[in-house]
């Protein structure tokens, strides 16, 4: 399923965890999902009007002082019923191809010097520390938070996947700077 067609469903998803404007859902998108959805605010408002043209959501403006009207979105009953049956769906295809130009690079690195591909593993794993550092911060949010939520143990399963991933990728960093640095002696 292309991923336009998914992000009405994210949406109603996002409306059962308390986000009900466009703005509070793509902040919710760029903190809490980016990490393995991206969505711009350029899907986000057709998707919303879809959503209403379909009687999924309703839609209210509520005037603010000094701001424009604020659109608030809830879910309705035929909505809930369609988040239901997309997440009751199975996933299409295998498993997704991520883009990542490390690696890439790493592939013909045959054609660089030993030093500078090292160079360029050392930069990746900085960049992955420091994704698991905000991964661990997420997590500290989570746990800590107040205000407990239905939800948050699926969001700790889908950060743990993030963190284990990304611990795995700092091993292999690891390995693979070892195993150049010997074959550079």
């Amino acid at each position: 399923m292309a991923k336009e067609a998914q992000t009405p469903f994210i949406l109603l998803g996002l409306m059962t965890t308390g986000c009900s404007t466009g703005y509070s859902m793509k902040q919710l998108i760029d903190t809490g999902l980016s990490h393995f959805w991206k969505i711009s605010y350029g899907q986000i408002y057709p998707a919303l009007k879809k959503l209403t043209d379909e009687g999924l959501a309703e839609v209210q403006q509520e005037t603010q002082e000094d701001k424009p009207d604020k659109k608030v979105y809830n879910m309705t009953p035929k909505g809930k019923k369609a988040l239901e049956q997309w997440l009751a769906s199975p996933i299409e295809g295998g498993l997704p191809v991520q883009k990542n130009e490390w690696l890439l690079k790493l592939f013909f690195s045959r054609h660089e010097s030993t030093e500078t591909a090292i160079v360029k593993i050392k930069q990746y794993k900085e960049q992955l520390q420091q994704r698991f550092s905000l991964y661990k911060q997420i997590e500290k949010m989570i746990t800590e938070c107040a205000v407990r939520s239905e939800d948050e143990r699926f969001w700790l399963f889908t950060l743990r996947h993030g963190l284990k991933l990304t611990s795995a990728a700092l091993d292999w960093c690891d390995e693979v700077i070892d195993e150049l640095q010997k074959e550079g002696e």
